[in-house]
C-alpha cells in the first residue's frame, strides 16, 4: 500500500502558517508580560491592607481613590514631577523640533557630529549622564533643585525629540513647501502654514516622550535634586517603610491618561486618514 505524500505547495503553506501562529502566540506572550506589572499596580491600587505594607491582597476597597490627597509629601511631590515634566518636554520639544528639523532638511559642517552627539546621548548610561551633570553644576556653584532637574530633563530629551522630528522632516514632500513659495509664501510663513501642520504629530509625539522620559526618570534626577523631592524619589524612599495604596492608585491614573491621550490621537489621525 503507498502512501499519497503531500504536494510541495502544501507543505510550504502549512509551515508558514505555523509559523505565523506561532509568531502570534509570541507576541501576545510578551504582551501579557509587559501588562502585568500594570494590571498588577491597579489590583493593589483597590486593595485593603490592614498594616503598613500593601503586598499582600487583603480585600476589595475603593476609599484611597477618595484618600487619594491625604499624604501631602506624596501629593506634593507629584506636583513637582508633573510641573518639572510640563516644562522640560515643552523646552525640549521646542529646540528638539529646531535640531530635527535642520538634520533632516540641510547639510551643513558639522551635522555628522551633532547626529553623533544625539544618539550618543540616547545611548550613554543615565549613570553617566547624572554624575555628569553634577559635576557640572557644583562645578558652576549651581544650587540643586527643581531647576538643575529640568535642565537635566531637558538635556536628555532633546535627542528623542530630535530623533523623531528628523525621522518625520527626511520623508516630507518638498514639492509642497515649493508650491507654497511659488504662491508666494515667505520661508517663515511656509514653515508655519505649511511645513509644521505637516511635521506637527512627530513633534506632539517627541513631546509626549519627552514628557513620560521626564516624569519616570529616577537616576538622573537623583543625583541633580538636592533637598528636591520628585514623584519617583518619594516612592525609592518610601520603600523601606511601605508603599501606600495611594502609590498605586496614582500611577493607575498616569497610566489611564496616558491611554487615553494614545486613543484619541490615535481616533483623530484616523479620522483624518478616512478624510483624505
Amino acid at each position: 500500500m503507498t502512501t499519497t505524500m503531500p504536494a510541495p505547495a502544501t507543505r510550504a503553506r502549512r509551515f508558514r502558517l505555523t509559523g505565523e501562529r506561532a509568531l502570534f502566540t509570541y507576541t501576545w506572550l510578551v504582551i501579557a508580560w509587559l501588562v502585568a506589572p500594570i494590571l498588577i499596580m491597579i489590583a493593589f491600587g483597590f486593595n485593603n491592607p490592614k498594616g503598613r505594607y500593601n503586598q499582600t491582597w487583603q480585600g476589595f476597597t475603593v476609599k484611597w481613590y477618595a484618600k487619594l490627597f491625604e499624604i501631602g509629601d506624596l501629593t506634593s511631590a507629584l506636583v513637582i514631577s508633573l510641573v518639572i515634566a510640563v516644562i522640560s518636554s515643552l523646552l525640549a520639544g521646542a529646540l528638539g523640533t529646531g535640531i530635527g528639523y535642520a538634520l533632516g532638511r540641510y547639510r551643513f559642517r558639522g551635522a555628522e557630529g551633532v547626529n553623533l552627539i544625539m544618539f550618543a546621548t540616547m545611548s550613554s548610561p543615565e549613570l553617566i549622564m547624572g554624575i555628569s551633570l553634577l559635576t557640572l553644576f557644583v562645578s558652576a556653584g549651581v544650587g540643586l533643585g527643581a531647576v538643575t532637574i529640568t535642565i537635566a530633563h531637558v538635556m536628555f530629551s532633546i535627542s528623542f525629540v530630535s530623533t523623531v522630528v528628523r525621522a518625520r522632516v527626511i520623508t516630507l514632500d518638498r514639492s509642497i513647501e515649493e508650491a507654497a513659495a511659488d504662491l508666494g509664501a515667505g520661508p517663515w510663513t511656509t514653515f508655519w502654514k505649511v511645513t509644521f501642520p505637516i511635521i506637527l504629530p512627530a513633534v506632539f509625539s517627541g513631546v509626549m516622550l519627552a514628557f513620560a522620559l521626564s516624569i519616570d526618570d529616577f537616576v538622573v534626577t537623583n543625583f541633580t535634586a538636592g533637598t528636591t523631592v520628585t514623584f519617583p524619589l518619594w516612592i525609592w524612599g518610601a520603600t523601606r517603610v511601605g508603599l501606600p495604596p495611594q502609590v498605586n492608585v496614582m500611577g493607575t491614573l498616569i497610566f489611564a491618561a496616558g491611554v487615553l491621550i494614545a486613543v484619541i490621537t490615535n481616533l483623530r489621525s484616523r479620522s483624518k486618514a478616512r478624510r483624505g
